[in-house]
């Protein structure tokens, strides 16, 4: 069955409460155009989570029991997989999908992508989906569909079981996580109104620069006249002798553009309040972060994420009967990106004693592989112990 002819196929559908997503919800705030993404803040808070999660290496692994009654791992034993995860659509690589539902997961607390089935069911394509909101619906059988209305105000329903569906703030429904926008939009709008504050003060110190108080009450035309011959007279690039003065009748006072200028600590402190709703810190957006620090970083923050894709690839991707053969995907990321040149190059003891192949060693430092190096290799003292031996 086509595509199209899948989707005029769902009818006798029943409706429940759905989610708005972020671009939807944030229209309503003019004073940051609606999009979050749009906040400097917002995107570098993000970037070093998408990152990390395009940096994930997808893998399909199957597990058999072999005739001693052991388990035999084959990675990748399937091409069509094997190619579905390196390219899951003409437009992207593996690596930009898995970076796009990155992004949407952190901006909405939600990411979908479809899969795209042949006639006989098997996995072709995936590709992501940028909606403006999501309602699910449930068939006369009960079977769960996704109705989006996409970008540009299209609809489209699908079912759940060919949708890949990311989540993050799970709590209130039951099928949705919980959008970030409450939380986030106050502090963007005390950003919003901070960075406003600098650059109405930078324009009016350039414009008002002393003010002159009078002692008695003056005509309008009266404190105009005053107050040009006073610029005339002192502030006057070619004749001015640097001394201004004044008599009993005005006090001339200067103005200070930092006396305008918004306290820097509270801008810090809405800045950490943003960092800290996302999880993440000064040290990991400027990336000036130490080895404890990302590893910190992305136990809490990556590490969900991976294993969370792992499951809902494979559930998606296998039928059961596919999954009792030992069928699954995995993410892996290198746990040596962080690390320093001295602790990769401490590595080496567990080269020596076979733990790590020459080609995994070179791995940690971005080398390519080099012949024979997939195999282990030992030092002699280090070999194994053996009772009988001499």
């Amino acid at each position: 069955m086509g595509l199209l002819s899948w989707i005029r196929s769902l009818s006798n559908k029943k409706s429940v409460a759905g989610v708005e997503l972020m671009q939807e919800i944030g229209n309503n705030y003019i004073s940051w155009n609606g999009a979050v993404y749009n906040s400097d803040i917002v995107r570098s808070c993000i970037r070093p989570k998408a990152k990390a999660v395009g940096k994930l290496v997808a893998k399909h692994l199957r597990e058999t029991l072999n005739e001693d009654g052991g388990m035999d791992l084959v990675v990748n034993p399937s091409n069509a997989v094997r190619f579905l995860l390196e390219e899951p659509n003409p437009l992207m690589t593996g690596q930009m999908l898995q970076e796009k539902l990155a992004t949407q997961l952190c901006l909405n607390s939600n990411a979908f992508a479809l899969i795209l089935r042949d006639d006989m069911g098997t996995p072709m394509e995936i590709y992501p989906i940028i909606a403006r909101t999501v309602e699910p619906i449930y068939t006369d059988s009960g079977k769960l569909l996704l109705r989006f209305m996409l970008m540009n105000n299209k609809m489209y329903t699908f079912a759940y079981d060919d949708i890949i569906h990311l989540r993050q703030d799970y709590n209130e429904n039951d099928i949705f996580g919980t959008p970030i926008a409450p939380a986030l939009t106050p502090l963007l709008d005390v950003v919003t109104t901070t960075d406003q504050g600098v650059i109405n003060a930078i324009k009016n110190s350039s414009i008002v620069r002393w003010l002159l108080k009078f002692t008695n009450s003056m005509r309008p035309e009266d404190l105009k006249a005053n107050a040009k011959s006073f610029a005339d007279s002192f502030l006057s690039t070619s004749e001015g002798t640097g001394v201004a003065a004044t008599d009993a009748k005005a006090d001339a006072i200067q103005i200070d553009p930092h006396d305008y200028v918004p306290n820097a600590a509270v801008m810090d402190r809405t800045t950490k309040r943003i960092f800290d709703l996302f999880n993440t810190n000064a040290a990991i957006v400027a990336s000036k972060y130490s080895e404890s620090e990302y590893n910190a970083y992305f136990d809490a923050e990556v590490e969900p994420v991976l294993i969370q894709l792992g499951c809902e690839y494979t559930r998606k991707l296998f039928t059961r009967r596919e999954r009792v053969f030992g069928n699954k995907i995995v993410f892996e990321a290198s746990a040596w990106d962080s690390a320093s040149i001295s602790t990769k190059l401490s590595l080496q003891a567990m080269v020596d004693r076979g733990a790590l192949t020459p080609n995994e060693w070179r791995a940690t430092f971005n080398l390519a592989p080099v012949p024979g190096g997939d195999i282990p290799i030992r030092r002699l003292d280090t070999e194994t112990v053996d009772n009988e031996a001499k």
